[in-house]
């Protein structure tokens, strides 16, 4: 899984077939798909983990739950101001504008999102889910995830993705999943970092699929909802 992902960072640039307007329908689809994920996977989780500190900490259980979502919730606004500076340095023009956000800007992105794929990698091999299926349904949903995202990226700074910045993504990613099989932290801290990730996944996948400058296509974003939605219903139904 960590090598399909470092492939994707390398060779995003390569599928001209997403890069059309309208939207593609394959990052539609992909969108929906990660939409899916949000409500069916990440949430659950968080609530999953609110029962970790509870026990960890000795909190009530609305004091774990909240301290689980302020985790999630600072992710979300850490994320949410990267986004809004890379905004703001191509002066408000949707991508594709023809101004691009300036290279420092570009790299402070490119920074947090390789903090954001070492700790998804770290958690490879630390999941609260450890069935094959769910396995096999996290990999699809952040394999899409990846493509959408990396296409965007490079989308605001071709020249600097294509050079060192998908280098620094694999980086990461490899450096994530070593570290995941030689280390393993205590589960509070584990819940900690699930959290964190949490909140800037749900921020960086609505992003991505539900503005309306980025014209997406309802009818393959409804298919990768339904679809997705349709697979992990029925992985639940198997596991009970």
């Amino acid at each position: 899984m960590a090598l399909a992902f470092c492939a994707v960072h390398i060779f995003v640039g390569r599928l001209r077939f997403l890069d059309t307007e309208p939207r593609s329908r394959w990052l539609s689809f992909a969108g929906g798909v990660a939409v899916a994920y949000v409500f069916l996977h990440i949430l659950p989780e968080l609530g999953a983990h609110s029962a970790t500190f509870q026990r960890a900490l000795g909190l009530a259980r609305g004091a774990a739950e909240a301290s689980v979502y302020t985790l999630s919730l600072a992710g979300l606004a850490l994320f949410y101001g990267i986004e809004r500076a890379v905004v703001g340095s191509r002066g408000g023009q949707k991508r594709g504008g023809g101004r691009r956000p300036g290279s420092g800007i570009f790299w402070t992105h490119i920074a947090a999102s390789c903090l954001l794929i070492f700790i998804i990698s770290y958690l490879l091999n630390h999941r609260e889910d450890p069935t094959l299926g769910g396995l096999v349904l996290f990999f699809i949903a952040l394999l899409l995830h990846f493509v959408t995202a990396d296409f965007a990226s490079r989308a605001d700074h071709p020249e600097i993705y294509d050079g060192a910045g998908r280098w620094a993504l694999v980086a990461a990613t490899l450096a994530g999943w070593l570290t995941g099989l030689f280390v393993e932290l205590p589960q509070i801290v584990i819940g900690c970092l699930f959290a964190f990730v949490g909140g800037a996944m749900i921020l960086l996948i609505l992003k991505e699929e539900l503005p309306a400058e980025r014209e997406s296509r309802f009818l393959p974003f409804l298919i990768g909802v339904a679809l997705y939605a349709s697979l992990v219903v029925g992985e639940f139904y198997l596991v009970d």
